[in-house]
């Protein structure tokens, strides 16, 4: 096993054991690619939520916020081309009986040639140390030139078949490629064949076809739906944008990797109107924007990289994610995406009704075109968990596991601990907790030795921890400890309120990343 799948073992167990993410439905043994988030995770989640509606609606004037119905009218998904070509390619192993996206299998061997040159680059790294040109490395390594060709070449092929929808060869390319069942070993594939993602259910109060409605597959939708609504009640100029965080819900067959993708998820998502012909100005704007966004948290730049799309979905003319370093590799976290004018001008041909937007500037109507950033939230929550989650040897030796998840972001922003449980030590830490609630997450904790609860509070993730004394009743100060330097300082009572608010506010976040 290698150090990534053991990191991701890590952080589901860490996750299970200090209240972040439960198996769903545990007591009944679990329901495949669902999850709940535990008393940890559901305010760090809602941490994120904060920081991502502050920055994309406080932040721009021209950018609004909905919350639209997870039911839709079928015409919706119609028009949307969900109905007709939400499918994906999919294809067994009739040795394990597993089933597995025919795409992804051949993106995952290709991933294997770029294994090969991360390898290489660190072998130059450890040969060359400072002087170790990486640019010039990559251009002109034979070993590297060769495994970049084989992707070049593979990566092409893969999108070819892909536009043709020709699912013979894409099997053929699986087979052609030696790609082998992860669980069997075996090539003993069956035909590839394509697979609606949409739940459908039905309506209570009408029978047959007209019943029949879907869990809405992505969010996008009911901001396209309610596009006129928005810009004439809230008088908006093109350019504006319209945000939504909400679930959606995809019949995924390949669901693996713990929160990474899941049947039930949360999306975050803006829907940016703009001028057709300045869509890609803007297309690269949001990129630029959103990548800033993420990189503020300083979980570190390494972590990020750019994906141009190798297929561009049906609706999209520049298509891009932002890729993380997952424990699993590097995966989308977040996709933005030039839609054209492709929703609204579907939306107006099935509906009969006019969705276009009268340019006083220019004088003229026209269906706006679009620029959407879409980020899973369930993803989100996964990068800065993984990313957060280290092991440190200390100075005597001793291991401390520390969840160093951004302050702003922490579930808990400050432990109030009396050094013992008599002395009215816990009178004094509580009326500490009363002031600072009202602005801050706070939690007492009074079980354990002080260095016990140290340890808990690090592996939980709270930046600060601020113990009470026999000293504190003498002369109202506190020793606070930083969960990062571990470093202790003493200080009045009356200042905890400003230490802890400069490193935990989201107003930090925002000055950086908004």
């Amino acid at each position: 096993m290698d150090k990534k799948e053991d990191l991701l073992k890590e952080v589901i167990s860490h996750a299970k054991e200090y209240g972040y993410v439960f198996p769903s439905s545990e007591i009944y043994d679990g329901l495949a690619a669902t999850y709940d988030y535990g008393q940890l995770g559901a305010e760090l989640k809602n941490n994120i939520k904060n920081y991502w509606w502050k920055a994309m609606v406080q932040m721009h004037e021209e950018i609004v916020g909905i919350d639209a119905a997870i039911f839709m009218h079928p015409k919706t998904w119609k028009a949307s081309g969900h109905v007709d070509a939400f499918n994906d390619p999919l294809i067994d192993n009739k040795d394990s009986k597993k089933r597995y996206r025919a795409d992804v299998l051949v993106e995952e061997h290709i991933e294997k040639y770029r294994d090969k040159i991360k390898k290489d680059v660190a072998k130059g790294l450890k040969k060359f140390g400072e002087s170790f040109d990486e640019t010039q490395f990559l251009a002109t390594n034979p070993n590297v030139k060769r495994s970049q060709e084989k992707i070049d070449l593979l990566e092409s092929r893969l999108k070819n078949i892909l536009e043709t929808d020709d699912l013979t060869a894409l099997k053929a390319f699986i087979e052609e490629l030696n790609i082998v069942c992860p669980i069997s070993g075996t090539a003993n594939w069956t035909d590839v064949r394509q697979f609606n993602l949409m739940f459908s259910t039905e309506l209570g109060s009408v029978a047959g076809d007209a019943a029949t409605i879907y869990l809405r597959p992505e969010t996008a939708q009911g901001i396209f739906v309610n596009f006129l609504n928005v810009q004439k009640t809230g008088r908006m100029k093109i350019p504006f944008g319209i945000a939504q965080i909400g679930k959606a819900f995809r019949n995924e067959i390949v669901a693996r990797q713990f929160i990474f993708r899941m049947r039930e998820f949360e999306q975050m998502e803006m829907q940016y109107f703009v001028r057709p012909g300045e869509e890609l100005k803007w297309y690269a704007y949001w990129k630029e924007k959103r990548t800033k966004w993420h990189k503020a948290l300083g979980l570190g730049d390494a972590y990020y990289r750019h994906h141009d799309h190798v297929k561009l979905a049906h609706y999209a003319n520049a298509a891009a994610d932002i890729e993380f370093d997952f424990p699993m590799g590097f995966k989308e976290l977040e996709g933005i995406h030039s839609r054209t004018d492709f929703d609204l001008r579907k939306h107006e041909e099935l509906s009969g009704k006019k969705l276009q937007f009268f340019d006083p500037e220019l004088n003229k109507s026209y269906i706006p075109y679009v620029i959407e950033t879409s980020i899973g939230l369930d993803r989100m929550f996964l990068a800065v968990l993984s990313a957060s989650l280290k092991k440190e040897v200390l100075e005597d030796g001793s291991e401390r596991t520390v969840l160093s998840i951004p302050p702003a972001l922490a579930p808990y922003k400050v432990a109030v601990m009396p050094l013992t449980k008599k002395d009215g030590l816990p009178d004094k830490a509580r009326a500490i907790i009363n002031e600072l609630k009202f602005s801050f997450q706070c939690q007492y904790d009074e079980k354990d030795s002080i260095g016990k609860r140290y340890r808990r509070q690090d592996a939980i993730g709270t930046p600060f921890h601020v113990t009470v004394d026999h000293q504190t009743l003498e002369d109202n100060t506190v020793t606070i400890r930083d969960r990062d330097t571990m470093q202790q300082e003493r200080v009045s009572i009356s200042d905890l309120h400003k230490i802890i608010d400069e490193k935990v506010s989201l107003n930090n976040l925002l000055r950086h990343g908004g």
